[in-house]
C-alpha cells in the first residue's frame, strides 16, 4: 500500500467527477491503493441518504482497494493530533500517518495544519 484515499476522492472518483483522479488512479498498481474503515463509514452514510454514490456502485469499489480498520496505532496516531470538533479528517489523517501512507484528497487545506501528513491532490 502506498496511498490512502480520502472521502471526497472515493466519491468524486465514483461519479466520475475529475478525469486527472480517473488517470492517476487507473495509473495505480494493484494493492497501491487503500481505504480507511472511516472514509467506508462517511461515504456509506451519504449513499444510504441517497447522495452519490449509489451503495452499489460503492460495494464494487470495495472489491478493488484494500479496506484499512481503524487500529490502536491509528488511534494513538489520532490521540497527538490537534483536535477538530466533529471532523472525520483527524482521525483518516491519523490513519495515514500511523501506517505511512500518502493520503489522497481534494481538500488538501484541511490536513495542511497535520505534521508529517503527506498529502497529495489528484484531482488537478
Amino acid at each position: 500500500m502506498k496511498y490512502l484515499l480520502d472521502s471526497n476522492i472515493i466519491i468524486d472518483f465514483l461519479i466520475g467527477r475529475s478525469p486527472a483522479l480517473l488517470r492517476r488512479i487507473s495509473d495505480c498498481d494493484a494493492g497501491t491503493l487503500a481505504l480507511s474503515a472511516i472514509s467506508l463509514a462517511e461515504v456509506a452514510l451519504g449513499s444510504a441518504n441517497g447522495k452519490p454514490p449509489p451503495m452499489t456502485v460503492l460495494d464494487h469499489f470495495l472489491r478493488e482497494v484494500i479496506l484499512l480498520p481503524f487500529d490502536e496505532l491509528s488511534a494513538r496516531a489520532y490521540a497527538q493530533l490537534r483536535f477538530k470538533r466533529a471532523s472525520y479528517d483527524r482521525l483518516i489523517a491519523a490513519h495515514a500517518l500511523a501506517l505511512g501512507l500518502t493520503l489522497v484528497t481534494s481538500n488538501a487545506a484541511d490536513f495542511a495544519d497535520v505534521p508529517g501528513l503527506r498529502v497529495e491532490n489528484w484531482t488537478v
